[in-house]
């Protein structure tokens, strides 16, 4: 199998701003790679770079062979794009854009008027197809949006958070077109910063920080990196806190995060059962009174989470060109929110 896409030391500067700081990618044919992180990430920098619309100060890379700054022009012919914000002309019917992508690509009138058709029915537009964009909702106009990106039947397809700004019911089905598209031999490059996202649809995870890529692997290889599972407790007041702190240092084998606000500890451990013996044991013995108390594998969050010191949801919007540290200050709870326990 060979790559679709592969990239080297991107680099890419906005002023001061480094969006990309020596950037590395291989993602195989048929395969989905997600790029996970949050606002300012780096994460629509990189597609933008990948699909000919930015020039990178450094670095170089291909897609389907074909170097992304000196073979732009025939690049463009055999990728599909979905970026954001669906790129749709709201005064023209859902059938008329798909049309004019096809007509724009240069594929002739009767094809491109028969691959329209035939993409409104993939879709579920068929009832919406003459009626003018604007009159549309914003999942359907998120499906048009994609299905303008396959007009061309492309080898290559770019997804820059397609579910952004999407009720859940709109996020689920497409989901099922993403999934029937992997499984006709597609290769995706999806980027998002939905943790669920990336756990659901892509076979390989980039996490980006800063930039760079700070992890690799498949969701259970990220997962795994965190060891063993966690014991998590709310507890039902405040003044406890600390004491719980004690207890649930003596059994676990990590750091405890704490979130105040919400009276919730969470602690890495192994032993399962037995050690939630333990735990029981030991905040009955402090008279701590436990409102919620359980066990639970690591989570994308958690892996997030451990590798960058934030969060990675972040809310609507995504890398934009402004300054990336101002988008990851936000992208992180306030550090008052916030507090790690240690072994005493």
């Amino acid at each position: 199998m060979g790559l679709a896409i592969r990239a080297e030391g991107l680099v890419k500067k906005y002023g001061p701003v480094v969006a990309l700081d020596g950037l590395d990618l291989a993602v195989p044919e048929g395969t989905v790679m997600g790029l996970l992180g949050p606002n300012g990430a780096g994460k629509t920098t990189t597609v933008r770079v990948l699909t000919t619309l930015l020039v990178a100060d450094a670095g170089r890379a291909e897609v389907c062979g074909l170097d992304v700054s000196a073979d732009a022009n025939e690049l463009r012919k055999i990728i599909g794009l979905s970026g954001q914000y669906a790129a749709v002309d709201e005064n023209l019917t859902g059938y008329e854009n798909l049309e004019m992508v096809g007509r724009l690509y240069h594929l002739g009138r009767r094809f491109s008027q028969g691959r329209a058709r035939e993409l409104l029915e993939r879709f579920d537009l068929v009832a919406a197809a003459d009626r003018p964009v604007k009159t549309y909702s914003g999942g359907m106009r998120r499906r048009l949006d994609l299905a303008g990106a396959l007009v061309a039947r492309p080898q290559v397809i770019f997804l820059d958070e397609p579910t952004t700004g999407l009720d859940p019911r709109s996020r689920l089905s497409l989901w099922d077109v993403i999934s029937e598209l992997v499984s006709e031999g597609a290769t995706l490059l999806l980027t998002t910063h939905f943790l669920d996202e990336a756990d659901r649809l892509a076979d390989t995870i980039a996490v980006i920080d800063h930039g760079r890529v700070i992890a690799l692997g498949t969701a259970d290889e990220l997962k795994a990196q965190m060891g063993g599972e966690r014991l998590e407790l709310t507890v039902e007041k405040p003044d406890q806190i600390t004491a719980a702190i004690r207890v649930l240092s003596a059994v676990g084998s990590g750091e405890v995060v704490v979130e105040e606000h919400s009276r919730h500890l969470v602690v890495p451990v192994s032993g399962e059962a037995q050690v939630l013996i333990e735990a029981m044991r030991g905040l009955d013995g402090e008279g701590v009174t436990i409102l919620d108390l359980g066990l639970r594998r690591p989570t994308l969050d958690d892996v997030f989470l451990t590798l960058t010191g934030h969060v990675a949801e972040a809310g609507p919007g995504g890398d934009g060109d402004g300054s990336a540290a101002d988008a990851m200050g936000s992208a992180g709870e306030p550090a008052s929110e916030r507090r790690k326990g240690s072994r005493p």
